[in-house]
């Protein structure tokens, strides 16, 4: 599957600008979306992703469109004549490279390039998308996938927010910034709210045992702690975290904006994630994290307005990692209870190893916690004509905006 998705990631529009070569971009301000293919409409998401590859291909297209049935009949390996360590590594690491990307499912391939709408002309709503490959888990990982599509195309208004909000720093215009932090507000509120879908359309327990067996990756994964070998690229085992929310570029480039800290340990494990992201989309990040500080206009006298309404934009995005918490808990953390209850059951036993664990590899209620209460110390509580922030613990040695301070934010 990730092979597939990769290879018409390559064909499409966006085999351009994944070209490493464009990667050193310089930064010019303001912020120009197009110039990182972040579209106008769709964001993050690729606009119009192929469904299907050239005639050569039709071997592998043949086997996507049957990989749940191959997988639960036990059927994959005989389908491929047991030669798909090899045929599938080399191709894979070799698309991966020029795209950028580890050779291993990504958010990209799973949600950014995996959906089509039924009707062209249609709304992009769950009853007129589909994904394009899938996997076993039926319509909850339907509704996984694409739920998680609507919720990047939710943060859109947010990240064309971003652009707003620079240049109006830049000019300096406070209307207009005060416009543009009011729009990432009700972008992360709706972002939130399409996340409550997952509960209508994901079965907690289908998730906990079947859907996250297949984005568990091999890196800090205590089901496979040496990794796996890639046959014909390395004789060695090379590990790499599976598809996580935290490859999203959403909630990076609103900490990068809003100016959020995180421990070392998150800001460390959000770094890495980076390395999953596609190159231009990365190289957004860098951007807004070049670019002047918010929090620093803010807490300057005199914009007691675009104070509140950055507060009003860091309630917004706690209450937005509250909700995740909450959604976490019931489709990880409850559901690994419910499995063990009911043992013996018709689904399949997931490795105990990874009961606790998201499935980036992380220890998922410790870092989303983490996370979330940083972006909660991050609020600025006024004081005279300023602003203060000196919340406990709070350490200007720690990350920003995912990153940490040891040269790291340079770094890309």
């Amino acid at each position: 599957m990730g092979l597939l998705l990769q290879w018409q990631l390559l064909c499409s529009t966006w085999n351009k600008i994944m070209d490493p070569q464009r990667q050193n971009l310089k930064i010019t301000l303001p912020l120009c979306l197009e110039r990182y293919h972040i579209s106008e409409e769709y964001g993050f998401l690729l606009p119009n992703p192929l469904k299907e590859l050239p005639d050569y291909y039709q071997p592998w297209m043949e086997i996507a469109n049957k990989l749940p049935y191959l997988i639960e009949s036990h059927q994959l390996r005989t389908c491929v004549n047991r030669v798909l360590p090899r045929n599938l590594a080399i191709p894979f690491v070799e698309v991966s490279r020029i795209l950028g990307l580890p050779p291993i499912l990504v958010h990209a391939d799973v949600v950014l390039t995996n959906w089509t709408k039924k009707d062209p002309g249609g709304p992009l709503e769950i009853s007129n998308l589909e994904t394009i490959v899938s996997l076993p888990g039926g319509e909850s990982l339907r509704g996984f996938v694409l739920v998680t599509v609507l919720v990047e195309k939710a943060a859109v208004p947010g990240i064309k927010a971003l652009a707003q909000a620079t240049g109006a720093i830049l000019q300096p215009n406070e209307d207009a910034l005060l416009k543009a932090l009011q729009c990432l507000r009700l972008s992360i509120k709706d972002i939130t709210s399409a996340l409550g879908q997952m509960h209508d359309y994901v079965d907690p327990d289908i998730f906990y045992a079947v859907i996250r067996i297949f984005l568990s990756g091999w890196k800090d994964n205590p089901a496979m702690p040496v990794g796996l070998v890639y046959e014909g690229v390395s004789t060695e085992p090379m590990g790499y975290s599976g598809g996580s929310a935290a490859q999203s570029t959403v909630l990076h480039a609103f900490d990068e904006f809003l100016g959020v800290r995180h421990s070392k340990e998150s800001a460390d494990f959000l770094y890495r994630m980076r390395d999953y992201m596609p190159p231009s989309h990365k190289a957004f990040l860098e951007e807004i994290h070049s670019a002047p500080s918010l929090r620093d206009y803010v807490l300057a006298p005199g914009h007691a307005r675009c104070l509140e309404a950055y507060n009003l934009c860091l309630e917004a995005l706690v209450e937005l990692r509250s909700y995740h918490i909450t959604i976490v808990t019931k489709y990880l953390i409850t559901a690994a209870a419910k499995a063990r209850s009911r043992r013996p059951s018709h689904l399949p036993e997931p490795p105990q190893a990874l009961e606790n664990r998201g499935t980036g590899g992380s220890a998922v209620l410790s870092f989303l916690k983490s996370v979330r209460d940083r972006t909660l110390e991050a609020i600025l509580h006024p004081q005279g004509q300023g602003a203060t922030f000196s919340p406990a613990g709070h350490s200007p040695q720690e990350g920003v905006g995912g990153l940490d301070n040891e040269g790291m934010g340079s770094a890309l």
